[in-house]
This record gives C-alpha cells, structure tokens and sequence, in this order.
C-alpha cells in the first residue's frame, strides 16, 4: 500500500484499483510502452509509485478524447521526460477539460478508495471548494466527483499553501486560460474555419480538416501547459533571486 512518500510501493492491483482500471488494462499499457516498468521488489513482485498512477490516468483520459493508442504514443514521446507526477496530473487536468463534464457518484468509501487515501473532513471540504467534489445533501446519499480533477486535488491536499492562495490561483488560472481560449478560436474561426467554408466542395480539403479537427485539441493543450510551465519557473525563478 501507498505510504505518503514518493517511493514505488503499489502492487499491480492496488495501482489498477487506484486508477479505476483493470489489471489486465494496466499490463497492456506496459506492453505497449506506454507506462515505464514497475520497479522490482522482493520476491519479483513489481512496484509502482505516483508517477505511474499519473501517467496511467493521463493515457485513460487521451484514450477517452478518442485518441488512438498510436497517437497517444506520439503525445507521450512528446512530453518532457523529466516531467513529475504532479506535472502529469496537470496534463491530464488540463486534456480532461475539452470535455464535457465527466461526474460519477461515489460513497465516502469509494471516493477514498479512489483517492487513495482516508480523507478528513477538512479534506473533502477543501476538494468541494476547489471544484473537485460536491458534498452530498443533507438527506446523504453520494458524493459527486470530478474525475478529470480528482487526482489533481488530492495531490493538492499536501501541498503547504493556504487554502485562500489556492482559490485566488485557481481563480487567475480560470481568467487567462479563458482569454487564452478566445483568442485561439478567434485564430482558428479567421485562419482555417472560414477559408475551410469557402473550399467545402473540395473532397481532400474535407478530409484534412476533419483530421485537423481531432488532433488539434491535444495537441494545443501540450503546447499550453508546456508553454506555461516553462513561463512559470522563469517567472519564480526572477521573483526568487531578486534583490
């Protein structure tokens, strides 16, 4: 069972259960490269740690846009390799959120079987303000969950900054992402949508821009997150080491 630390202490079947997959999903994906060999423990038995349960629920969440396990191969080899488990989640946040809203209910045992960890009460509280979980009604019942954000929020649990700070930053996040968000439709209505209108009877212009349409989602949102990640340790890095 997971400790708390970094360390790769997951069994097979509890990285399969944490993620919400098969075993037999989990093996496939390694057959096919697509998630880095456990690290092998006493008695051969195989270990995984965070950074494959990120990298897991990133490939179920490409897999869900309907990306082909071809392209999301190329989309992994694409990905920095240094990056970490938190940076993973934040990709799979970021792919999740060209979807529509992706909710299911769980009871308190379940979400915390998901979480991977027993959560107290001003845990759930701070995944409800942040977005990831609406608490049940008076009258119980379930927990609805955001499972695109799920994972992201409960790796927030740990980190040592005000719950305030977090909102304020989720906040800013919302505002630039959305200026962000117009400002590449408007470039993609301008540059390829209208021309595209203009040449519809032209059966392999058709076909381009359907193969354009599938793959430009994924392909903007690495390029966003990996274009902000880079922004945001040069900005940290200057804000830390001024005078």
């Amino acid at each position: 069972m997971a400790t708390g630390t970094d360390e790769p202490t997951l069994t097979v079947d509890e990285l399969a259960a944490r993620a919400g997959v098969t075993v037999r999903t989990v093996r496939f994906y390694s057959t096919r490269g697509l998630l880095p060999p456990p690290v092998i423990g006493p008695r051969r038995v195989g270990h995984y740690g965070p950074d494959h349960l990120s990298r897991l629920a990133l490939i179920e969440e490409l897999q869900q846009q309907g990306m082909t396990l071809a392209a999301i191969e190329r989309y992994l080899e694409q990905l920095p390799p240094d990056l970490s488990a938190h940076d993973l989640a934040i990709h799979r946040a970021l792919v999740a959120s060209w979807a529509p809203d992706q909710t299911e209910d769980f009871s308190r045992a379940e979400l915390e079987r998901r979480a991977g960890r027993a959560l107290a009460e001003a845990d759930v509280e701070r995944l409800a303000a942040m977005g990831v979980l609406v608490r049940p009604d008076a009258d119980g019942g379930a927990y609805r969950v955001d499972l695109g954000l799920l994972r992201l929020g409960v790796e927030l649990l740990d980190v040592p900054i005000a719950h305030e700070t977090i909102l304020a930053a989720r906040t800013v996040l919302l505002e630039h992402t959305r200026s962000a968000a117009q400002e590449m439709t408007r470039l993609f209505r301008d540059e390829v949508w209208n021309p595209y209108r203009e040449r519809e009877g032209d059966p392999e212009h058709v076909a381009a821009m359907k193969s354009l349409s599938a793959d430009m989602q994924p392909i903007v949102v690495q390029a966003l997150v990996t274009a902000f990640q880079r922004s945001l340790k040069q900005e940290l890095r200057a804000a830390f080491t001024a005078e």
